[in-house]
């Protein structure tokens, strides 16, 4: 498979101006899949190196065969001892295009997609154990209050978490139709398909931990990338990006800045574009998924 038929890389340009490959650096991709930001990476590496890494067992068929390059089949949260274990103390580069690819919305399977049925499962590391379809089943109302409230920001939350306890009263949740059929009468008729993403989106941020994930990861970065390196992170809906925002303001998710005895601000990040970077036109008309992506691009300081 081909890495544009599992995701076309969205910004490809823009992500590799703003990493400023050397091409006898240690640049990592946090977030492998397709292999399509790795393969533009290591096409401008020499004596360079590239670690990319991915949970999701289905990106191994995209490993490149090139000596330069080394997957971890493992979570970017675990960034920093992966890093020591293959002896890269500090880094170049780092780039993270966050959020599900479309091989992952495409296979029905998964679990994913509002367009297929399929079990209720959306976890992006297989080997994990909670699914959608448990967080339905058993959290309790102030958890399944607290996961659409903070990772959906869904309307009418009262309803729907109603409908969900008495649904499954009735019978266990399992699939995607089923569920969608269950909470028929939650959805927004102006904007169905907005009110559905909104639900998914938040079942998937639970399952797979994405928030807590995003925040190790990114303090993990000041760790491991050399003054002068480059930090470049795409994120697809506006939880991540104000993550991503603030951190690079001020080195914490809060946005507050901070200053030593002196007045100096205490941050380990500067911003190179104050403006995030969204797709153009022309690039929307190739990717529609592309349209969400927002890209912030920063240097160690």
């Amino acid at each position: 498979m081909s890495s544009k038929e599992y995701h076309l890389p969205v910004l490809l340009h823009d992500c590799l101006n703003g990493l400023l490959i050397d091409s006898s650096g240690i640049y990592v991709d946090v977030t492998f899949g397709g292999g399509g930001h790795s393969n533009a990476i290591l096409e401008k590496l020499d004596s360079g190196r590239l670690i990319g890494f991915d949970q999701d067992a289905d990106a191994l068929q995209n490993v490149p065969k090139d000596d330069r390059f080394t997957l971890v089949p493992q979570n970017f949260k675990y960034l920093k001892n992966n890093l020591r274990l293959l002896g890269c103390s500090k880094i170049d580069g780092i780039i993270a295009d966050l959020g599900v690819s479309s091989h992952q919305f495409d296979i029905p399977d998964r679990g994913f997609s509002i367009r297929f049925d399929a079990e209720l499962d959306m976890r992006m590391d297989q080997r994990s154990k909670l699914t959608a379809a448990q967080i339905l089943n058993e959290y309790s109302e102030d958890d399944l209050y607290r996961i659409f409230r903070s990772y959906g920001e869904v309307r009418s939350l009262g309803r729907l978490v109603s409908t969900i306890l008495s649904a499954r009263a009735e019978e266990k949740i399992k699939t995607v139709f089923q569920f969608k059929e269950m909470i028929a009468d939650c959805i927004d008729k102006r904007k169905p398909s907005q009110y559905l993403a909104q639900v998914f989106q938040a079942l998937r941020i639970e399952v797979n931990d994405e928030m807590n994930v995003l925040q190790d990861f990114l303090k993990q970065t000041a760790d491991v990338l050399k003054p002068g390196g480059r930090l470049v992170v795409m994120s697809y809906h506006s939880l991540e990006d104000r993550l991503v925002k603030n951190f690079i303001k001020s080195g914490n998710f809060e946005g507050k800045v901070e200053q030593d005895f002196y007045g100096n601000v205490i941050k380990p990040f500067k911003a190179i574009n104050t403006k995030v970077i969204t797709p153009s036109e022309e690039e929307l008309k190739i990717n529609n998924r592309a349209r969400s992506a927002k890209l912030r691009i920063a240097e160690k300081l």
